[in-house]
């Protein structure tokens, strides 16, 4: 896919004819198209095989360039030691040498016999895997290209494979999964936010959200079972890391990331991260959220098997799902309750849960339905996953950057990643709650990433302003202004919360992420409740390290 700034009807028709007929110079299969424009720009896209790719995105800016030619005036894509050229014929030339250099028949063949026999595999800079963790192969392209080896496809097999994505929870619900997966004896595997995990070990560090992450867990001989958090952006710039998997979740729907690659609504977001469902067989599983009305909506058009939670095991569509046999869970008063394959399992009170926090964060309740639903699709018993709910949380290890908590002096901290007006949300509920039966006052470090349209930005301010805090330090995220001025998106926020309320007098700037969040400790008294969104990880290591010597001495 391609996405543009901006172009005409005329110019993204020409767009379109010109991908086609280099296709047919190139003696590539007629293409499906999918062009669209949006408020934010143009863009097209078009499927490739496995081993042109990249020649397939060179062919998609060639077209554009040459559309749009008047207005751009950009030199043509070309093979090394072949001049640029605005002719056709030239550009075929170009294309067809980048074609063949990056053409690798043996690796489009074992793709194909891996998926004559139901494997996975999958072709990429790396290599070509074959088989998924503790089952896979991997092949460097060097040995493609020599010869076609020799598989021993006896050796080779699949792990169970999970997909979690989501607006919010998506980390936290990777987690308890991985936990329960280790609980029940499986080595587990997963990358998310905060990077790639292997049995324990964090093997890389970074935001692996995405297809490589995914794809450095599947590789990893150690892994049983394999949980991949699977983010907007990801699927949106290179789709899914794998064509199958055992099981996937949609976590909810909320506003966030909107005029991102013609992401513009509700309903295009759940577009995009329902293209999870696609990866899901008829053996398979999708776990849904029936208390978010955009995923409601949607499921109707889904045909795989859907299994439902929701905070309330009455909802009507948990019981219309269970009444047709199919797998719930939801509370009953305050106990967590599944039920699977026509049996109820009693999975705990929820209050005595860790990640709940005495049954205050909502938010994580839903987590916990949702990943304890996943787990019961995956296989593992009622009672692992029963075993895990009770203890998950009682460490600050066991989830590190969510709702992470520290008493220093009296006042409460809580450490969260909410970085949407839906997270924030949650998370200062939980903080209200706690200034109420504290009577303190409640402290807030607000910032945001500048990638945002300016009414998200102003919605999160609201948000803030809605909870009634004492004092605000506003802060910038360095590490993502994404083309705005420094200071800029601190401005906005400002903006908003004077208009909602807020007095001048408890608001305070401080760019620095970790000076902004020491000057909220500054001002703290005992009963007070400080709650620190932060999203950077060098950042967060600081701040957390800081916090333990704080709360030790």
């Amino acid at each position: 896919m391609l996405e543009v700034e901006s172009a005409t009807a005329p110019q993204l028709t020409d767009w379109a004819d010109r991908v086609r007929r280099m296709h047919a110079a190139l003696g590539w299969p007629e293409p499906e198209l999918l062009a669209a424009s949006y408020a934010s720009g143009a863009s097209l896209a078009f499927a490739a095989a496995d081993d042109r790719l990249f020649t397939a995105t060179e062919v998609n800016e060639w077209a554009w360039q040459g559309a749009a030619f008047d207005a751009l005036r950009r030199p043509l894509p070309c093979a090394p030691g072949h001049p640029a050229s605005w002719d056709d014929e030239s550009a075929r030339q170009s294309l067809a040498r980048l074609a063949a250099a990056e053409a690798c028949p043996a690796a489009i063949a074992l793709l194909d016999e891996a998926a004559r026999r139901g494997l996975p595999g999958f072709y990429d800079e790396a290599g070509l895997s074959l088989g998924a963790g503790q089952g896979s192969r991997l092949l460097p392209t060097a040995m493609l290209h020599a010869s076609m080896p020799e598989v021993d496809w006896e050796s080779i097999h699949d792990v169970s494979t999970a997909l979690v994505t989501g607006s919010n929870g998506k980390t936290t619900t990777v987690r308890l999964l991985a936990a329960m997966f280790a609980a029940s004896g499986t080595v587990p595997g997963f990358n998310c936010t905060d990077g790639i995990f292997v049995a324990g070990e964090q093997v890389e560090q970074g935001d692996y959200s995405g297809p490589s992450g995914a794809r450095q867990v599947l590789r990893d001989r150690r892994v049983q079972a394999a949980v991949l958090e699977t983010a907007r952006g990801g699927i949106l710039r290179r789709g899914l890391a794998v064509r199958r998997a055992h099981a996937a979740i949609v976590t909810n729907v909320s506003p966030d990331h909107f005029g991102e690659y013609g992401v513009h609504d509700l309903d295009g977001l759940a577009s995009a991260k329902l293209v999870v469902a696609r990866a899901i067989s008829a053996t398979g599983c999708l776990v849904l959220n029936a208390d978010d009305p955009v995923l409601l909506g949607k499921s109707a058009a889904l045909d795989c098997p859907l299994a439902w939670f929701a905070r309330d095991e009455d909802h009507p569509v948990l019981m219309e799902h269970r009444h047709r046999g199919g797998a719930t869970c939801g509370l009953s008063g305050r106990e967590l309750r599944l039920h699977l394959a026509g049996e109820i399992h009693e999975l705990g009170g929820i209050e005595a849960m860790p990640l709940t926090f005495d049954g205050s964060a909502g938010y994580n309740i839903a987590n916990i339905s949702g990943a304890a639903l996943l787990a019961a699709c995956l296989g593992i018993e009622p009672k692992t996953i029963t075993q895990v709910l009770a203890t998950f949380g009682g460490k600050r290890g066991d989830n590190p950057g969510r709702l992470e908590r520290w008493n220093i002096g009296g006042s409460v901290v809580l450490l969260d990643y909410a970085h949407n007006p839906d997270g924030l949300a949650g998370l200062l509920a939980v903080a209200r709650d706690l200034a109420t039966r504290s009577k303190g006052r409640l402290g807030l470090l607000l910032g945001q990433a500048g990638n945002r349209e300016d009414a998200a930005i102003r919605h999160l301010a609201r948000v803030a302003a809605a909870s009634r805090p004492d004092f605000v330090v506003l802060k910038e995220l360095e590490g993502y202004l994404r083309g705005r001025a420094i200071g800029e998106v601190p401005g906005i926020l400002e903006a908003e919360l004077l208009a909602g309320g807020m007095a001048r007098s408890g608001l305070r700037t401080i760019l620095p992420e970790v000076e902004a969040a020491q000057a909220m400790l500054a001002w703290a008294r005992p009963g007070d409740i400080v709650v620190l969104p932060v999203h950077d990880l060098v950042a967060r290591a600081q701040l957390v390290a800081w916090l333990d010597a704080r709360e030790s001495g």
